[in-house]
């Protein structure tokens, strides 16, 4: 029930020829992908990094309104590009939205995304602003200070290991930055915004078989891995999952499987559908998280999303992601999917709602995305304070 975006890479729907010549330009790190040049960055100077949680204030979520027809086909382009504009414009209700958009695509975009909805021209690939768009880090050693540095993380996306054309997406982390103000810092490390989730007080949850594979880091010892990333978002423990390489196109982002939803506290995802490769991914994680501890020494709080039983027929598929553990968390709202299931969507709207009491949760019909085998989380990319 939760295969995840196999055949954008497997050739479902036309993509590697199609996308090749829907592609131009180089990945030129001091012009826009729509040929604007952007203003030159602030140089980075020593700092002491920290990747923020995701339920930290927030100055704005970032976005990109694409559903190319050869990535995507006729059928999911429309119902694709409303999806993408339902999430921005309930985020937009709490918090500002600034929306990457082919220039071919503003009209569309214009028609349907909200007035509180920053439509900003960039030429991109695909949808996948977890991935292709950059981490936001602050100097930890201001943790009090309203005008701390800031800066913006590249891990020199490569298309989930060159599974995907990404000349354009290549593009996006520096163009974040530059529009952002903020120095651009390049990690040693090839990865995705996906594959890392972080409590904000020096733990991390990360899959081994994304940041620990030839296809983004071939040579590269956990060792070597776990410096780079103490480093730049300011960890002191990373937890590993073993993840699954080789069944979806990201080979297994942490954001399907695990996230903090407060310090302590951790949401991960079960599948019981037995012919599903996650059946048993999913109980592993399981078991490593009950014994786990966080970087102060905390027993793990574990709360588990059971997947849903069905889905609606209209997008129903073997790529279908049908999970729940894929929100968009703020400092004021949860961001949820829905698939159709009322027990299921209650039950994890009911599980999250007991932890965040202050929150408002907001479900979503996302299906046409999910058809693509990715949630809000994986289209979105949070900018904190």
């Amino acid at each position: 029930m939760t295969n995840r975006r196999t055949f954008l890479h497997l050739g479902g729907i036309g993509l590697v020829g199609g996308l090749i010549s829907a592609c131009g330009g180089g990945a030129d790190h001091t012009a826009g992908g729509d040929g604007t040049t952007v203003a030159p960055q602030p140089k980075p100077d020593t700092a002491n990094w920290q990747m923020p949680d995701e339920g930290s204030p927030q100055r704005a979520v970032w976005m990109a309104f694409v559903a190319q027809e050869s990535i995507w086909g006729t059928q999911l382009q429309l119902p694709v590009q409303q999806a993408l504009a339902r999430i921005a414009n309930a985020i937009a209700v709490h918090h500002p939205v600034k929306m990457l958009v082919n220039p071919e695509d503003l009209g569309a975009a214009r028609q349907l995304c909200g007035a509180n909805v920053q439509l900003i021209e960039h030429a991109v690939d695909d949808l996948w602003m977890r991935d292709t768009g950059c981490v936001f880090v602050r100097d930890g050693r201001n943790a009090h200070n309203t005008h701390e540095k800031r800066a913006a993380l590249s891990f020199n996306f490569n298309g989930w290991g060159n599974k995907q054309a990404h000349t354009r997406d290549a593009t996006v982390a520096a163009r974040m930055a530059a529009l952002s103000n903020v120095p651009l810092l390049r990690s040693k490390l090839i990865l995705e915004g996906g594959g890392i989730e972080v409590d904000g007080q020096g733990t991390a949850i990360i899959t081994e078989s994304c940041v620990l594979n030839a296809n983004r880091n071939p040579g590269v010892s956990k060792a070597d891995a776990e410096l780079e990333l103490k480093r730049l978002l300011g960890l002191e423990k990373i937890i590993w999952l073993p993840g699954i390489a080789g069944r979806d196109i990201t080979d297994g982002h942490t954001d399907f499987y695990a996230r903090f939803i407060k310090p302590g506290v951790v949401v991960a995802a079960l599948d019981n559908d037995s012919k599903s490769f996650d059946y048993t991914v999913t109980r592993q994680h399981l078991d490593l998280l009950r014994s786990a501890s966080d970087a102060r020494g905390r027993p793990l709080q574990l709360i588990t999303l059971e997947t849903p039983k069905q889905v609606r027929p209209a997008y129903a598929g073997k790529d279908f992601a049908a999970g729940y553990v894929n929100f968009l968390l703020t400092d004021k709202a949860l961001f949820l999917p829905e698939f159709g299931d009322a027990a299921a969507d209650q039950a994890a709207r009911n599980a999250l709602a007991a932890q965040l009491p202050g929150h408002q949760i907001v479900q979503l019909n996302i299906d046409a995305i999910a058809a693509g085998g990715g949630g809000i989380h994986c289209t979105t990319q949070q900018e904190p304070v």
